[in-house]
């Protein structure tokens, strides 16, 4: 099997857990507390955003960084067992995807404020 340079993964651990039947293995349910703490931090963010109640506010911004806190302990436990890896990109494709969206800064109304 080819190794690709551009995967980022922890060598650790890059075994999968035996799976011996239709019940979830830890991987399984590490990946699915990482999913659950993805959709609490963008729904808690919608909700900071639209709560105009003050205390209100501050108690789902808290709530917010907590969840964003726990996300990512769940990606670090994940990629530390080596079950989460990244693909990397090449400076190229890099380049040329900040040359093809470079021109959205002129988008903006406050052209100043984004430098």
């Amino acid at each position: 099997m080819p190794h690709n340079k551009n995967i980022i993964q922890n060598p650790q651990s890059g075994s999968l857990p035996t799976v011996k039947g239709p019940q979830m293995n830890d991987r399984d349910i590490l990946n699915d507390v990482l999913a659950t703490e993805k959709y609490l931090t963008d729904n808690f963010n919608v909700f900071a955003r639209e709560t105009s109640y003050a205390t209100l506010h501050s108690d789902v911004e808290s709530i917010l960084c907590d969840t964003h806190k726990a996300t990512r302990d769940s990606f670090n436990a994940m990629f530390q067992r080596g079950w989460y890896k990244l693909e990397g990109v090449e400076k190229p494709k890099l380049q040329q995807a900040q040359q093809q969206f470079s021109n959205y800064l002129t988008q903006f109304p406050y052209q100043g404020a984004l430098q």
